[in-house]
């Protein structure tokens, strides 16, 4: 069994990891552009509309918005505060998760399923890169172990929470929300026999206390859209913010309609999966092929030494969402902590009845994940980008000496393999946050831009851009969005600046405009990392730049 003393301080690095991470630049596309979105709220006292730009959003809900300027309105414009609802949130999935665990099994369970929980890479990832996922998986599998608390325990406070957290991840997601939330309760119950649960009066008072949670939401939408039937929406009139959150939203992300599609591969999140839940991905496969070998051997009866919840809900949330055409690595953030809390079980179960052999391996396995994160680590700090600040060796030297006394450490060998996954999760995300993604981030021409702007004291409101391409950083760190036009109406201007790339500066050199200043900045496309770009004698050949000029 693992101490307090070693839990608590195992948990204080990990949210030193998520403190480190937090003051980040925002990433773009989706981190900044959703910042700039909530900031256009605060900055015109319109907490009611959705605006992508220049452009009317009908996609997803506002609740993740509406968070984001509740924490500016409090802190300030800053990117840190545009994190803490989504790193409240991840917390909030972790208390649950030890909820859930702790209510299927025990209290051992839920406290690991917590850390393994917050330690997956995709959920760190989240918490820094915040979109809407971090919000929708707290309040996800909150209303999951609050519902579940209810059909076994049949307390109203209970179905009443598990409403309310429904409430608030369909106001910020949508239909998806309900379907995180419905199918592993619907397992659960079935597997429970425990229908029941549905025909009592409580399930009345969790509807109305879902329906006054998404009221403000629905409200939004209708007074954005459906009064104003005269809107077109990407290329539709007559468009109903009621109906597409009740019906097309779903519709159009299965089918690719409105939002694109980018992959009809339907082994997308198999593959993807192998990355977004190290360092826990061996363990975690591990212990859902040894569950769905249990529940085969026992013909699905019911068994009161096992749970459906978990793995009945990851194998249906998984087959929805492969069907998508669009589909973003992002999205299995949902089936996290339905993961976490599988793999906390059964380790526990291998402890709990000795499996040594077993224990063994999966240790092996884990010192080799880690000996890959140091290779990895290594990599980044001497190779990708070269360390240059004294503190951050400071703390990268500190986090390599604890990992390296744990993994010397002669202890129980459940414990070791609990403790060195932890570390290796601890060691490479300060090795991201402290180090590559300050350095990274300098590649993001908008955000670099934003930063010589402030030094040359360039008024904001003079800045334009003559392509409808997306400024979102720059936008957010300029506190004000880059205006659009074009090269006629620019003839007309005086004294203003044109921030543009290469092939733009290119068409002002031949259309005969001229200017007195300019500022470039390195960019890249950051979230879509190649080999090029990482080994830094070919960085230069997948390089563009971005211009600031001075029309006179």
């Amino acid at each position: 069994m693992i101490s307090n003393l070693r839990y608590w301080f195992l948990l204080f690095l990990i949210v030193m990891v998520y403190v480190a991470g937090m003051f980040a630049t925002l990433f773009e596309n989706d981190s900044a552009q959703f910042a700039v979105m909530a900031m256009r709220m605060v900055q015109e006292n319109d907490f009611l509309s959705l605006f992508k730009g220049p452009e009317e959003y009908l996609d997803k809900p506002h609740m993740h918005y509406w968070l984001a300027a509740l924490s500016y309105k409090t802190f300030g414009i800053y990117d840190w505060a545009y994190r803490i609802p989504g790193i409240l949130a991840t917390l909030l999935g972790a208390y649950s998760c030890y909820g859930l665990g702790k209510l299927l099994y025990n209290n051992h369970t839920g406290k690991l399923a917590a850390l393994v929980f917050m330690t997956a890479q995709t959920i760190v990832l989240g918490a820094i890169d915040v979109r809407t996922d971090a919000v929708l998986t707290g309040f996800s599998i909150f209303s999951i172990w609050q519902l579940a608390h209810y059909i076994q325990k049949g307390n109203l406070s209970s179905i009443i929470w598990g409403a309310f957290g429904a409430g608030m991840a369909f106001s910020t997601k949508g239909q998806i929300a309900l379907l995180v939330i419905g199918l592993p309760l619907l397992c659960h119950i079935s597997y429970m026999r425990k229908w029941k649960a549905f025909y009592n009066w409580r399930v009345l008072i969790a509807l109305l206390v879902f329906a006054l949670t998404i009221v403000p939401m629905l409200y939004a939408y209708y007074h954005q859209f459906d009064l104003h039937p005269e809107k077109v929406i990407r290329g539709k009139a007559n468009r109903s913010g009621l109906f597409f959150i009740f019906w097309e939203q779903s519709f159009e992300r299965l089918s690719g309609e409105g939002v694109g599609k980018n992959s009809s591969d339907y082994f997308f999140f198999f593959h993807t999966f192998l990355w977004v839940f190290i360092p826990w991905t061996i363990i975690g496969l591990t212990s859902f092929w040894c569950r769905v070998k249990t529940f085969i051997k026992l013909r699905f009866d019911h068994n009161p030494k096992y749970e459906f919840l978990t793995i009945g809900g990851i194998v249906l949330i998984f087959i929805i969402i492969s069907f998508a055409q669009f589909k973003l690595p992002h999205y299995l953030n949902v089936t996290i902590p339905l993961f976490s809390v599988l793999t906390a079980s059964h380790m526990y179960d291998l402890y709990r009845f000795n499996k040594k052999k077993t224990i063994k391996f999966l240790m092996a396995c884990q010192y080799f994940i880690l000996g890959l994160v140091f290779i990895a680590s290594s990599l980044i700090c001497f190779y990708v980008f070269k360390i240059s600040n004294v503190f951050c060796y400071v703390v990268l030297g500190i986090s390599a000496l604890i990992v390296v006394y744990f993994t010397m450490k002669q202890e129980g060998r459940y414990i070791r393999t609990i403790t060195i996954s932890i570390c290796a999760s601890v060691l490479l995300n300060m090795v991201l946050n402290l180090h590559f993604y300050p350095n990274l981030l300098e590649y993001q021409g908008g955000s670099s831009m934003s930063e010589i702007v402030k030094e040359n004291k360039v008024p904001v409101n003079a800045i334009y851009k003559i392509s409808k391409n997306h400024t979102w950083a720059l936008d957010f760190y300029n506190q004000h969005p880059v205006q659009i036009t074009d090269l006629q109406k620019l003839k007309q201007k005086k004294n203003v600046w044109l921030y543009v790339n290469d092939r733009e500066l290119e068409d002002l050199r031949v259309s005969g405009m001229e200017w007195d200043q300019q500022f470039s900045v390195k960019q890249f496309r950051i979230t879509r990392l190649q080999g090029k770009f990482l080994n830094p004698n070919k960085r230069s050949k997948v390089l563009n730049k971005m211009h600031l000029v001075h029309l006179f």
